[in-house]
């Protein structure tokens, strides 16, 4: 991350905290102490409500353990708070998720950037069929976004369009094309064109 900074590479994380992988190296206690640390060297932070808690200590007050009330505005607060501890931090973004079932969610994101709080809130129930992926196809359709220099609210969209079409498909890597993503990231059906 150092290196890549130094070249002027713009450096993105996703804090994607799995308890298991810090169980025998000091736990969350010293995951928030590492990623505390990393994050001082992050242009674009990705995670979900749970990473920011777990990853970095955060509280998201207000939110029940199953986080099934969403308030954007309290999740706005947590992402401030982000990025006045790291001031390199450009712009961080988190899910918005609300679980009816586990086939059908609510799904959006929030994000921060330039001072600027930006919900994009477009899928509502969402038929799940495999939710592992979302959050890295996510993360991969806002960076097309940013590195086409698309607006921000352009670029989330393009990240929900692709997540939510990964969620939709079995597996973890998304199949989906640009033209399937720029088709649902303009609401417009995400059924097949023949």
């Amino acid at each position: 991350m150092r290196a890549a900074r130094e070249a002027g590479v713009v450096v993105s994380y996703d804090l994607n905290f799995r308890p298991s992988l810090w169980e025998g190296i000091g736990g969350a206690k010293r995951a928030v102490e590492v990623n505390r640390r990393l994050a001082d060297l992050v242009d674009v932070m990705f995670g979900n409500q749970e990473d920011f808690i777990a990853a970095l200590g955060y509280d998201v007050a207000g939110t029940d353990s199953s986080f099934s009330a969403l308030d954007p505005e309290v999740y706005a607060t947590m992402l401030r708070a982000a990025i006045d501890d790291s001031p390199n931090v450009k712009l961080i973004t988190t899910s918005l998720r609300t679980v009816h079932s586990a086939t059908i969610n609510d799904w959006g994101r929030i994000c921060l950037a330039a001072g600027r709080v930006v919900t994009r809130t477009m899928r509502g129930g969402l038929e799940i069929l495999d939710r592992i992926g979302g959050g890295d196809s996510f993360a991969s359709g806002i960076i097309y976004g940013l590195l086409s220099r698309l607006p921000i609210e352009r670029a989330l969209d393009y990240g929900i369009a692709h997540g939510a079409l990964a969620m939709t498909t079995p597996g973890d890597t998304s199949m989906a094309t640009l033209a399937d993503v720029e088709q649902l990231a303009a609401r417009r059906s995400a059924l097949a064109a023949r």
